[in-house]
Protein backbone atom coordinates (compact mmCIF):
# COMPACT_ATOMS: atom_id res chain seq x y z
CA UNK A 1 0.00 0.00 0.00
CA UNK A 2 3.08 2.24 0.60
CA UNK A 3 3.18 2.99 -3.00
CA UNK A 4 -0.19 4.52 -2.92
CA UNK A 5 0.38 6.66 0.80
CA UNK A 6 3.57 8.13 0.64
CA UNK A 7 3.42 10.81 -1.56
CA UNK A 8 4.82 13.33 0.14
CA UNK A 9 7.84 11.42 2.03
CA UNK A 10 8.76 11.25 -1.79
CA UNK A 11 8.45 14.34 -2.58
CA UNK A 12 10.61 15.92 -0.19
CA UNK A 13 12.81 13.25 -0.79
CA UNK A 14 13.26 14.00 -4.66
CA UNK A 15 13.09 18.26 -3.98
CA UNK A 16 16.20 17.49 -1.15
CA UNK A 17 18.27 15.32 -3.72
CA UNK A 18 17.44 18.47 -6.35
CA UNK A 19 15.38 16.70 -8.86
CA UNK A 20 12.74 19.05 -8.38
CA UNK A 21 9.06 17.62 -7.03
CA UNK A 22 5.59 18.00 -7.75
CA UNK A 23 2.71 16.72 -5.89
CA UNK A 24 -1.05 16.35 -7.71
CA UNK A 25 -3.70 15.84 -4.99
CA UNK A 26 -7.33 14.71 -5.84
CA UNK A 27 -9.67 17.53 -4.54
CA UNK A 28 -12.67 16.74 -5.77
CA UNK A 29 -14.70 14.53 -7.77
CA UNK A 30 -17.69 13.74 -9.39
CA UNK A 31 -19.45 10.47 -10.62
CA UNK A 32 -17.49 7.20 -10.75
CA UNK A 33 -14.30 8.46 -9.81
CA UNK A 34 -11.40 5.98 -9.59
CA UNK A 35 -9.82 7.61 -6.44
CA UNK A 36 -10.97 9.11 -3.24
CA UNK A 37 -10.13 12.55 -2.50
CA UNK A 38 -6.68 12.98 -0.66
CA UNK A 39 -5.08 10.84 -3.19
CA UNK A 40 -1.18 11.79 -4.61
CA UNK A 41 0.49 11.70 -7.37
CA UNK A 42 4.14 12.75 -6.91
CA UNK A 43 5.96 13.36 -10.11
CA UNK A 44 10.01 14.47 -10.01
CA UNK A 45 11.06 17.47 -12.42
CA UNK A 46 12.44 14.31 -14.77
CA UNK A 47 9.37 13.01 -15.15
CA UNK A 48 9.24 9.67 -12.78
CA UNK A 49 6.68 9.40 -10.77
CA UNK A 50 4.97 7.83 -8.19
CA UNK A 51 1.50 6.93 -6.47
CA UNK A 52 -1.93 7.51 -8.26
CA UNK A 53 -4.66 9.89 -9.19
CA UNK A 54 -6.82 8.27 -11.52
CA UNK A 55 -5.60 4.52 -11.67
CA UNK A 56 -3.85 4.96 -14.74
CA UNK A 57 -6.65 7.11 -17.08
CA UNK A 58 -4.93 11.04 -16.91
CA UNK A 59 -1.95 10.38 -15.16
CA UNK A 60 0.35 10.81 -18.59
CA UNK A 61 -1.40 14.11 -18.93
CA UNK A 62 -0.86 15.36 -15.26
CA UNK A 63 2.91 14.26 -15.67
CA UNK A 64 2.99 16.68 -18.48
CA UNK A 65 0.94 19.72 -16.85
CA UNK A 66 3.14 19.42 -13.65
CA UNK A 67 6.18 19.55 -15.56
CA UNK A 68 5.24 22.90 -16.80
CA UNK A 69 4.00 24.17 -13.27
CA UNK A 70 7.56 23.06 -11.76
CA UNK A 71 9.71 25.05 -14.25
CA UNK A 72 6.72 28.28 -14.14
CA UNK A 73 6.59 28.23 -10.06
CA UNK A 74 2.86 27.83 -9.81
CA UNK A 75 0.09 25.60 -8.82
CA UNK A 76 -2.76 24.70 -11.27
CA UNK A 77 -6.10 23.08 -11.06
CA UNK A 78 -6.85 20.74 -13.61
CA UNK A 79 -10.07 18.68 -14.47
CA UNK A 80 -10.71 15.66 -16.21
CA UNK A 81 -13.57 13.48 -17.40
CA UNK A 82 -12.96 10.14 -17.26
CA UNK A 83 -15.08 8.45 -20.23
CA UNK A 84 -16.77 5.05 -19.67
CA UNK A 85 -14.11 3.43 -21.73
CA UNK A 86 -11.24 4.81 -20.23
CA UNK A 87 -13.04 3.86 -16.47
CA UNK A 88 -13.55 0.32 -18.09
CA UNK A 89 -10.07 0.31 -18.64
CA UNK A 90 -9.23 0.66 -15.23
CA UNK A 91 -12.04 -1.79 -13.61
CA UNK A 92 -15.13 0.83 -13.18
CA UNK A 93 -18.66 -0.07 -14.47
CA UNK A 94 -18.68 3.89 -15.45
CA UNK A 95 -16.74 7.09 -15.88
CA UNK A 96 -16.47 10.36 -14.13
CA UNK A 97 -15.05 14.13 -13.58
CA UNK A 98 -12.23 14.61 -11.17
CA UNK A 99 -10.26 17.96 -9.91
CA UNK A 100 -6.61 17.37 -9.69
CA UNK A 101 -4.13 20.58 -7.67
CA UNK A 102 -1.02 20.72 -8.52
CA UNK A 103 1.76 22.34 -6.47
CA UNK A 104 5.31 21.76 -7.04
CA UNK A 105 7.35 21.92 -4.08
CA UNK A 106 9.23 24.98 -3.20
CA UNK A 107 7.37 27.94 -4.79
CA UNK A 108 4.28 26.20 -3.97
CA UNK A 109 4.00 24.09 -1.11
CA UNK A 110 6.46 25.65 1.38
CA UNK A 111 9.28 23.04 2.03
CA UNK A 112 9.00 24.10 5.59
CA UNK A 113 5.59 22.86 5.52
CA UNK A 114 6.01 20.01 3.71
CA UNK A 115 8.69 18.86 6.49
CA UNK A 116 6.78 19.36 9.15
CA UNK A 117 3.91 17.70 7.86
CA UNK A 118 6.51 14.45 7.76
CA UNK A 119 7.37 15.24 11.16
CA UNK A 120 3.63 14.76 12.09
CA UNK A 121 3.40 11.98 10.04
CA UNK A 122 6.52 10.23 11.26
CA UNK A 123 4.73 10.77 15.20
CA UNK A 124 1.81 9.74 14.50
CA UNK A 125 -0.10 13.15 14.82
CA UNK A 126 -2.91 14.07 13.01
CA UNK A 127 -2.58 17.40 11.11
CA UNK A 128 -3.96 18.99 8.63
CA UNK A 129 -2.48 20.66 5.40
CA UNK A 130 -4.72 23.55 4.32
CA UNK A 131 -4.35 25.42 1.08
CA UNK A 132 -6.19 28.35 0.19
CA UNK A 133 -6.55 28.34 -3.81
CA UNK A 134 -7.19 32.04 -3.95
CA UNK A 135 -4.40 33.28 -1.48
CA UNK A 136 -2.09 30.94 -1.82
CA UNK A 137 -1.04 30.17 1.62
CA UNK A 138 -0.25 27.02 2.99
CA UNK A 139 -0.19 26.16 6.50
CA UNK A 140 -0.83 22.78 8.88
CA UNK A 141 -2.91 22.96 11.53
CA UNK A 142 -4.16 20.17 14.33
CA UNK A 143 -6.51 21.80 16.64
CA UNK A 144 -9.52 22.06 13.62
CA UNK A 145 -11.37 19.94 11.65
CA UNK A 146 -13.08 17.79 14.21
CA UNK A 147 -15.29 15.95 11.92
CA UNK A 148 -13.10 15.89 9.17
CA UNK A 149 -10.51 13.91 10.81
CA UNK A 150 -13.09 11.89 12.54
CA UNK A 151 -14.11 10.91 9.06
CA UNK A 152 -10.80 10.90 7.66
CA UNK A 153 -12.43 12.78 4.69
CA UNK A 154 -10.17 15.60 2.96
CA UNK A 155 -12.10 18.44 0.65
CA UNK A 156 -13.05 22.02 0.30
CA UNK A 157 -14.79 24.20 2.92
CA UNK A 158 -17.58 25.91 1.52
CA UNK A 159 -16.06 28.87 0.33
CA UNK A 160 -14.71 27.02 -2.60
CA UNK A 161 -11.58 28.56 -2.16
CA UNK A 162 -10.02 26.39 1.18
CA UNK A 163 -8.47 22.67 0.39
CA UNK A 164 -8.13 20.37 3.67
CA UNK A 165 -6.10 17.18 3.30
CA UNK A 166 -6.23 15.29 6.33
CA UNK A 167 -3.23 13.71 7.20
CA UNK A 168 -4.46 11.04 9.80
CA UNK A 169 -1.67 8.26 11.03
CA UNK A 170 -1.98 4.79 9.19
CA UNK A 171 -4.50 2.85 10.42
CA UNK A 172 -3.62 -0.40 12.96
CA UNK A 173 -5.33 -3.65 13.75
CA UNK A 174 -4.62 -5.27 16.78
CA UNK A 175 -5.59 -8.69 17.06
CA UNK A 176 -5.34 -10.25 20.38
CA UNK A 177 -5.45 -14.10 19.89
CA UNK A 178 -3.57 -15.75 17.03
CA UNK A 179 -6.35 -18.33 16.18
CA UNK A 180 -7.75 -19.31 12.81
CA UNK A 181 -9.62 -16.27 12.10
CA UNK A 182 -6.89 -14.28 13.04
CA UNK A 183 -5.05 -16.26 10.10
CA UNK A 184 -7.77 -14.73 7.33
CA UNK A 185 -8.35 -11.47 9.14
CA UNK A 186 -4.55 -9.78 9.30
CA UNK A 187 -3.99 -10.24 5.27
CA UNK A 188 -7.10 -9.34 5.12
CA UNK A 189 -6.61 -6.05 6.99
CA UNK A 190 -3.53 -5.63 5.42
CA UNK A 191 -4.83 -5.42 1.91
CA UNK A 192 -7.25 -3.00 3.22
CA UNK A 193 -4.39 -0.60 4.40
CA UNK A 194 -3.94 -1.50 8.32
CA UNK A 195 -0.68 -2.59 9.80
CA UNK A 196 -1.48 -5.22 12.13
CA UNK A 197 -0.22 -6.85 15.33
CA UNK A 198 -0.86 -10.44 16.52
CA UNK A 199 -0.94 -10.37 20.54
CA UNK A 200 -0.51 -14.14 22.11
CA UNK A 201 1.48 -15.27 24.77
CA UNK A 202 0.75 -18.91 24.03
CA UNK A 203 3.99 -19.96 21.93
CA UNK A 204 1.64 -22.50 20.01
CA UNK A 205 -0.26 -20.17 18.74
CA UNK A 206 1.75 -16.87 17.60
CA UNK A 207 4.08 -18.49 15.79
CA UNK A 208 6.11 -17.19 12.30
CA UNK A 209 4.44 -20.36 10.96
CA UNK A 210 1.15 -19.81 11.39
CA UNK A 211 1.95 -15.91 10.74
CA UNK A 212 4.82 -15.71 8.39
CA UNK A 213 5.96 -12.11 8.35
CA UNK A 214 3.78 -10.32 10.83
CA UNK A 215 4.50 -8.82 13.57
CA UNK A 216 3.67 -10.88 16.50
CA UNK A 217 3.70 -9.63 20.08
CA UNK A 218 4.45 -13.02 22.74
CA UNK A 219 3.36 -10.54 25.75
CA UNK A 220 0.31 -10.61 28.18
CA UNK A 221 -2.35 -8.75 26.11
CA UNK A 222 -2.56 -5.56 28.75
CA UNK A 223 1.10 -5.09 28.32
CA UNK A 224 0.98 -5.47 24.51
CA UNK A 225 -1.73 -2.85 24.10
CA UNK A 226 0.16 -0.70 26.34
CA UNK A 227 3.62 -0.46 24.66
CA UNK A 228 2.10 -0.56 21.18
CA UNK A 229 0.01 2.58 21.96
CA UNK A 230 -3.82 2.45 21.17
CA UNK A 231 -5.03 5.80 19.46
CA UNK A 232 -7.85 6.51 17.71
CA UNK A 233 -6.06 4.91 14.52
CA UNK A 234 -6.46 1.72 16.11
CA UNK A 235 -8.26 -0.72 16.19
CA UNK A 236 -8.65 -3.83 18.64
CA UNK A 237 -10.01 -7.18 18.12
CA UNK A 238 -10.22 -10.25 20.75
CA UNK A 239 -10.50 -13.22 19.32
CA UNK A 240 -9.50 -16.06 22.30
CA UNK A 241 -12.86 -16.60 23.56
CA UNK A 242 -10.86 -16.75 27.32
CA UNK A 243 -11.58 -14.22 29.70
CA UNK A 244 -7.95 -14.31 30.96
CA UNK A 245 -6.72 -12.97 27.85
CA UNK A 246 -9.57 -10.47 26.70
CA UNK A 247 -10.61 -9.06 29.73
CA UNK A 248 -6.91 -7.69 30.31
CA UNK A 249 -6.98 -6.59 26.67
CA UNK A 250 -10.47 -4.81 27.18
CA UNK A 251 -9.43 -2.64 29.95
CA UNK A 252 -7.15 -0.87 28.22
CA UNK A 253 -8.98 -0.35 25.23
CA UNK A 254 -12.10 1.12 26.92
CA UNK A 255 -10.33 3.74 28.34
CA UNK A 256 -8.32 4.32 25.06
CA UNK A 257 -9.35 6.39 21.80
CA UNK A 258 -9.83 3.11 19.91
CA UNK A 259 -12.22 4.02 16.91
CA UNK A 260 -13.30 0.21 17.34
CA UNK A 261 -13.44 -2.54 19.79
CA UNK A 262 -15.05 -5.88 18.59
CA UNK A 263 -14.86 -9.17 20.43
CA UNK A 264 -15.35 -12.65 19.62
CA UNK A 265 -18.51 -14.87 21.10
CA UNK A 266 -22.42 -15.83 21.76
CA UNK A 267 -24.33 -13.84 23.04
CA UNK A 268 -24.25 -15.71 26.71
CA UNK A 269 -20.24 -14.91 26.53
CA UNK A 270 -20.61 -11.19 25.56
CA UNK A 271 -23.33 -11.20 28.27
CA UNK A 272 -20.99 -12.56 31.18
CA UNK A 273 -18.78 -10.45 29.47
CA UNK A 274 -20.31 -7.31 29.97
CA UNK A 275 -20.89 -8.24 33.55
CA UNK A 276 -17.22 -8.94 34.92
CA UNK A 277 -17.07 -5.22 33.12
CA UNK A 278 -19.62 -3.72 35.38
CA UNK A 279 -18.23 -5.41 37.91
CA UNK A 280 -14.50 -4.20 37.35
CA UNK A 281 -15.92 -0.43 37.22
CA UNK A 282 -16.60 0.51 34.06
CA UNK A 283 -19.48 3.04 33.32
CA UNK A 284 -22.38 1.67 30.91
CA UNK A 285 -20.76 4.53 27.84
CA UNK A 286 -17.64 2.03 27.74
CA UNK A 287 -18.82 -1.12 28.05
CA UNK A 288 -21.37 0.07 25.12
CA UNK A 289 -18.36 0.15 22.89
CA UNK A 290 -18.17 -3.20 22.31
CA UNK A 291 -18.49 -4.62 19.20
CA UNK A 292 -20.13 -8.29 20.16
CA UNK A 293 -20.20 -10.48 19.23
CA UNK A 294 -18.05 -9.01 16.86
CA UNK A 295 -18.45 -8.37 12.96
CA UNK A 296 -21.57 -7.84 10.70
CA UNK A 297 -24.74 -10.19 11.14
CA UNK A 298 -23.72 -11.88 7.52
CA UNK A 299 -24.31 -15.14 8.35
CA UNK A 300 -20.89 -15.89 8.17
CA UNK A 301 -19.74 -19.37 8.33
CA UNK A 302 -16.34 -20.42 8.96
CA UNK A 303 -13.28 -18.38 9.90
CA UNK A 304 -12.75 -16.44 6.33
CA UNK A 305 -15.77 -15.71 6.46
CA UNK A 306 -16.44 -14.66 9.90
CA UNK A 307 -12.80 -12.74 9.31
CA UNK A 308 -14.74 -11.09 6.12
CA UNK A 309 -17.50 -9.19 8.46
CA UNK A 310 -15.15 -8.35 11.45
CA UNK A 311 -13.12 -6.24 8.78
CA UNK A 312 -16.56 -5.12 7.53
CA UNK A 313 -17.63 -3.91 10.62
CA UNK A 314 -14.42 -2.16 10.99
CA UNK A 315 -14.96 -0.36 7.78
CA UNK A 316 -18.52 0.93 8.68
CA UNK A 317 -16.99 2.02 12.08
CA UNK A 318 -14.37 4.12 10.43
CA UNK A 319 -15.94 5.67 7.39
CA UNK A 320 -19.73 6.19 9.45
CA UNK A 321 -19.17 6.01 12.70
CA UNK A 322 -20.46 3.63 15.81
Amino acid sequence: MEIFENAPEQALAWHEAGRGAVLATVVETWGSAPRRVGAQLVIAGDGEMQGSVSGGCVEGAVVLEATEALEKGEQRLLEYGVSDGDAFAVGLACGGTIRILVEPVGPVLPVDVLQGLMQARAARKPVAYEANLKTGARRLVADIYEDRFAMDRSGFEEDGDVFVAIHNPPLRLVVVGAVHIAQALVPMARIAGYDPYIVDPRAAFGSEARFPGERILPDWPDEALEDVGVDSRTAVVLLTHDPKLDDPALHIALRSHAFYVGALGSKRTHAARLERLAEAGFEPHQIGRIHGPVGLDIGAAGPPEIAVSILAEMTRVLRQGA
